[in-house]
């Protein structure tokens, strides 16, 4: 399987004064954004940032499909929210991903954004699938199937598609040749590295393929927030991490849920990145180039910006899933 070479110029890591920044919400970088009759595919978006990405995007008139593993809880958690709805999929199961999909192009409508949102960090060693190593499986070859299986559906020319990153990137590349952790010991925060590099990549690619037919994609750093992503680390980690103290209140420098949703909410909708597409952003711009290994500082590292590498893992995750709806 080939693809074809980068059709334009990747987007540079240079920040655009958007007008917003790390405290804005996501409530904030909708104002004056009106969302009647779009429709929103947001993973995840019953829980944390998720959660309040849904939310907003509907109060902005948005109708959101909330793809859901559990979806008592996703209706629980939606409920009293009018303009969404709650459908079953389990990103670890590319059959689950399959009939997510399908139902979605069954009903014919059209996907002007997608939110690539939910995902697992730092849990215990897991398989699924053919032996897939669960971060990588969920939080990227989950996403990288369901986008490929939407993508008849995507609005052509207007739909944006976001992959939620991280600044966990930091620690580690894509491990070309160890990519499931068979033939060394499993490190959990590697893992989840490794798939945060990989959502980066992915937009990268993604928006390089899809060229001026759409959609743009882009990655997103929310942030430092204390959400249920954390829930495999244990409460003394978090403190020794410094993340939060003893009575649960988060360090200086982390945002609230609604401020961590914002990034991906302004790069699904905002017009400043019309022609930006690829870009890894943070604080609701373009994010520079990282210059420490602060994560809480931010920025990207080169290897998650490097387009040989977005091709490379394009690639590869279609012969993983068998699917590459842009080639």
């Amino acid at each position: 399987m080939t693809n074809p070479p980068l059709t334009h110029r990747t987007t540079a890591q240079r920040p655009l004064g958007s007008g917003h920044d790390a405290r804005s919400t996501a409530d904030d970088v909708l104002q004056g954004i009106d969302l009647t009759g779009r429709t929103a595919v947001i993973t995840g978006g019953y829980s944390g940032l998720g959660l309040e990405a849904t939310r907003a995007l509907a109060r902005a008139g948005a109708h959101v499909i909330v793809p859901a593993r559990r979806p008592e809880t996703a209706a629980a958690a939606l409920r009293g929210t009018p303009g969404t709805e709650v459908a079953a999929l389990d990103l670890a199961d590319l059959d689950s991903v399959r009939a997510f999909a399908d139902e979605v192009l069954a009903g014919g409508r059209a996907v002007d954004v997608l939110i690539a949102n939910a995902g697992i960090m730092a849990c215990p060693e897991t398989r699924v699938g053919p032996g897939w190593e669960a971060q990588f499986a969920v939080n990227h070859l989950g996403h990288h199937a369901l986008v490929n299986r939407l993508a008849p559906a995507l609005t052509p020319g207007r739909a944006r598609v976001v992959s939620v990153a991280s600044s966990g990137h930091f620690l580690s590349g894509i491990r070309w040749d160890d990519l499931h952790f068979r033939r060394g010991p499993y490190d959990r925060w590697l893992a989840y590295a490794q798939s945060k590099t990989a959502n980066a990549l992915f937009a990268l690619r993604l928006d390089a393929l899809a060229g001026d037919r759409g959609p743009r994609a882009f990655a997103v750093h929310p942030g430092s927030i204390l959400t249920p992503l954390q829930r495999h680390i244990p409460r003394e980690e978090q403190i020794a991490q410094g993340w939060t103290d003893a009575d649960g209140r988060p360090a200086e420098g982390f945002k609230s849920p609604a401020q961590g949703a914002a990034t991906a909410v302004w790069a699904a909708t905002s017009p400043l990145l019309a022609e930006h597409g690829g870009a890894y952003c943070q604080d609701c711009d373009i994010a520079g180039p990282a210059t420490t290994d602060d994560m809480l500082i931010g920025g990207v590292k080169p290897w998650a910006v490097d387009p040989a590498a977005a091709a490379r893992l394009w690639q590869l995750s279609a012969e993983l899933t068998g699917l590459d709806a842009f080639a």
